[in-house]
């Protein structure tokens, strides 16, 4: 018998539970996040291996092998490119013992500020370079250790995420070996009722659909952005111009924010090594490409599976940056669509997803058939 619980016990409870759960997934997030990239890799690498099987007759581990092997190979020309693009910005830095060169950066850069807002550039830069303060910081700035401690820094950080990049392979080699074993067990952790366990493969269904659409159609638009921003550079002799369309095509995948943060460095590549002009020119074409593409092409070739209004995409990136850092930002919309998925196909959690939804996906929503209570 159910013990009588008042609304205030209630929402006590759940807000305990919630609690419990996030400080679960912040103390295990070196084991969950591995976890989780692993099994959305899986499902987005199922449907290739399937074809690789059925089509070419491979045998299902070489196949699913296959597959994995290319996502290796993806994420090594990617870590290449980034390699071979920081040597090049290295030497671009002066070297703080030549002070004529330094000078001459300074002159140029207080141009372009006063060609920008001329009327209190003397205040922030004085045409003498050993008067300024701005000078005097980015002077110590080179001339110290900072630089140096932020390499090592992401040379840890680096080796860190190829030892967790061994595990996520090993871990999702067996997550695609053992599909539709893992699927059946699942279910029956839930019992054997038929009303249930349909329930249970509607959920899982469209959490993998959503899931799988999500980071398919995300992928595309960003290597498509990322190309088409990247040649916009180039025109534009900017010195870094692919590294700057990689990392908007990487940073894409972190709603809003990511986007925001990519644009800066094009921008200062052109205010510093071409003019204001050329700054401008490129921030116009910038926004004008990621709003039709955040307002257009994603909601055109994604569907269902990005119907989250734009309350839950902030308060989802807010809640996994706490949770699990910067990974989290990247992994929280796809998480988010699978769990919308699955509060969609829970009795008694459907508000919650009409909550996540958009007028949109509300409109769209259509509670399915599942079946009697018999198997």
């Amino acid at each position: 018998m159910a013990p009588n619980l008042s609304s205030a016990t209630r929402i006590g409870l759940n807000i305990l539970a919630f609690l419990g759960l996030s400080l679960t997934l912040y103390l295990g997030h070196t084991v969950i996040i591995p976890l989780v990239i692993a099994a959305m890799l899986a499902v987005i690498l199922y449907p290739a291996a399937t074809w690789l099987n059925r089509k070419l007759h491979i045998p299902w581990f070489f196949a699913c092998l296959s597959v994995i092997l290319a996502v290796v190979a993806v994420n090594v020309a990617i870590f290449v490119g980034f390699a071979f693009s920081i040597p090049s910005m290295l030497e671009q830095l002066p070297n703080p013992r030549d002070t004529d060169r330094l000078e001459q950066i300074y002159s140029k850069s207080r141009d372009v500020v006063a060609s920008v807002a001329p009327g209190s550039v003397n205040r922030v830069m004085p045409v003498d370079p050993q008067r300024s303060t701005v000078f005097a910081y980015v002077k110590k700035f080179l001339e110290g250790d900072v630089i140096v401690n932020q390499f090592v820094v992401l040379g840890k950080a680096v080796g860190v995420w190829l030892l967790q990049s061994i595990i996520i392979l090993f871990v999702m080699l067996f997550m695609m070996l053992e599909g539709a074993f893992l699927g059946a067990r699942i279910r029956e952790i839930f019992g054997t009722n038929g009303v249930i366990q349909s329930r249970v493969r509607h959920a899982l269904t469209e959490m993998i659909e959503a899931i799988r659409s999500y980071l398919v159609w995300r992928t595309i638009v960003n290597c498509g952005l990322g190309l088409f921003l990247g040649i916009i550079y180039s025109l534009m002799d900017l010195k870094q111009p692919w590294t700057w369309a990689l990392l908007t095509a990487l940073l894409s995948y972190i709603p809003y924010i990511g986007t925001i943060i990519a644009g800066i460095p094009p921008v200062l590549d052109a205010l510093i090594n071409c003019s204001p002009w050329h700054a401008l020119f490129i921030m116009l074409i910038y926004i004008i490409v990621v709003t039709v593409e955040g307002y257009l092409i994603v909601p055109l070739v994604m569907g269902r599976s990005m119907d989250l209004n734009a309350t839950t995409v902030m308060l989802a990136c807010l809640y996994w940056d706490l949770v699990w850092g910067t990974m989290g930002l990247f992994l929280a919309m796809p998480v988010m669509a699978g769990i919308r998925a699955i509060c969609l196909h829970t009795e008694g959690w459907e508000t919650w997803a009409n909550l996540m939804s958009t007028e949109k996906g509300v409109k769209m929503m259509k509670k399915p058939n599942y079946g009697s209570d018999t198997l």
